[in-house]
């Protein structure tokens, strides 16, 4: 570990200012749009827009950076981001912040391939996955982090959008002035939607509906604070909360995925985070609720994601698993843009309110593990000696971190693969 900070540390300081900076903007606009009045539809399209863009921006940005290199790209969209966050409260109409927030997207989308694959580059074969489980803990600590800069800004004003403007502009400084050469850059073409689904059929529902779970988590949960008439601070520990839950629970599912059978893990996750969004519905007037049902539900829908890849992978070869990601980070970046408009409509004054949050939530995770259920009952599970690792990644990564996840994961197979053939070898010259 003390390895991957010393050649990594300036990396992982940009990426988690940035990522300060990414949490505090998301939330301030939840509390500035109903400030100015927007309904719960403008805010889930701004959200959306979000989504949107990062999709976009996952698929145009390995373009753009083969044309002119890492350092642009990184500069160019790390400048729009700061530029658009001082934009917000200058205009604030939905129109302009759901354009706003699309460009955002595609912006943040950019950047996080490119320090990323400036990660990956900086970590050998020893220490990858160390590596990335640090970034992945950067990340989770940057939006817990972020939540208490909140607090100190005020959403009606000008503090909060200045704030993460700034956090992302001074992330461009450890990350460009510490890394003279650049990485060779390539990706992996997504594998079919259609081949993917025969393959796993469950891997590609679950990543479709946790993407819709986890987009309301993350973009709508400043949206329902302020509906449901929380103060600044309970919405900002409210949110925390999400992040917590999936960094402390992460690990752990992590472990015991690889040591029972994963579709009754995806099952009881899934019945978890349901049972959680009902809690949050029946009980969600005690404020000591909310935090729990936060916690479990970003304890659940953050590892699902992981859990779900790792699932996946168990059907594939390892030529196939690095197209296989790409294809269900799409599926899940698709129903996190679709997600946003579902809440928004449910949260509305004429339809349920504040509950409708917590409602579609319920929906998605109880109807996620009916479907595992289901699917257990058509075809065997690949025996647990024979599945592989599961590498914990988020849904708000590029497909860098993916594909680093996959080979991560590639690497420990063939060396265990390795090992055991060494182990045959001396039984049978010792017999």
């Amino acid at each position: 570990m003390i390895q991957v900070l010393s050649s990594a540390w300036a990396l992982l300081l940009g990426l988690g200012l940035l990522t300060v900076g990414n949490g505090l903007q998301t939330t301030v606009l939840g509390l500035r749009g109903e400030m100015e009045g927007f309904s719960t539809l403008d805010m889930s399209f701004i959200i959306l827009a979000y989504y949107a863009g990062f999709l976009g921006g996952s698929r145009a940005a390995p373009e753009l950076i083969r044309r002119v290199g890492h350092v642009r790209v990184f500069a160019a969209l790390a400048s729009g981001i700061s530029a658009v966050m001082i934009v917000y409260p200058v205009l604030p109409e939905p129109v302009v912040w759901i354009l706003g927030r699309a460009l955002v997207g595609f912006c943040f989308s950019g950047v996080y391939v490119v320090a990323e694959s400036w990660l990956n580059n900086a970590a050998d074969n020893a220490n990858r996955g160390k590596a990335l489980s640090l970034y992945m803990a950067v990340m989770m600590i940057g939006m817990i982090s972020s939540q208490g800069l909140v607090l100190v800004s005020d959403p009606g004003g000008y503090v909060g959008f200045v704030i993460a403007s700034v956090l992302v502009s001074i992330s461009f400084t450890p990350i460009l002035l510490s890394i003279s050469p650049t990485p060779p850059f390539d990706t992996t073409k997504p594998m079919p939607l259609k081949t993917l689904f025969k393959v796993s059929p469950l891997g590609c529902v679950g990543t479709f509906m946790v993407g819709g779970v986890i987009s309301a988590q993350y973009g709508m949960a400043a949206v329902f604070g302020a509906v449901a008439q929380l103060t600044v601070a309970e919405i900002s520990i409210f949110i925390a909360m999400f992040y917590v839950g999936a960094l402390l629970m992460q690990f752990p599912l992590g472990w015991m995925s690889d040591r029972v059978d994963r579709r009754m893990l995806i099952l009881a996750l899934s019945l978890l985070g349901g049972g959680a969004a009902i809690a949050g519905y029946a009980l969600g007037d005690s404020f000591a609720v909310l935090l729990v049902v936060a916690f479990l539900s970003g304890g659940t829908a953050n590892p699902l994601y992981s859990l779900l890849i790792a699932y996946t992978n168990d059907y594939l070869g390892h030529e196939d698993m690095a197209a296989a990601s790409g294809g269900l980070l799409f599926l899940n970046g698709l129903g996190a843009s679709v997600g946003p408009l579902l809440v928004g409509w449910l949260m509305g004054p004429a339809v349920l309110g504040p509950a409708g949050y917590f409602v579609y939530m319920a929906v998605l995770m109880v109807a996620l593990a009916v479907y595992a259920a289901y699917r257990a009952t058509q075809r065997a599970a690949v025996p647990v000696e024979e599945t592989g690792a599961m590498m914990a990644v988020t849904a708000i990564t590029s497909p860098i971190a993916v594909e680093v996840a996959q080979e991560v994961v590639i690497e420990a197979e063939l060396e265990a693969a390795e090992e055991a053939a060494q182990e045959e070898q001396s039984a049978a010259g010792s017999s």
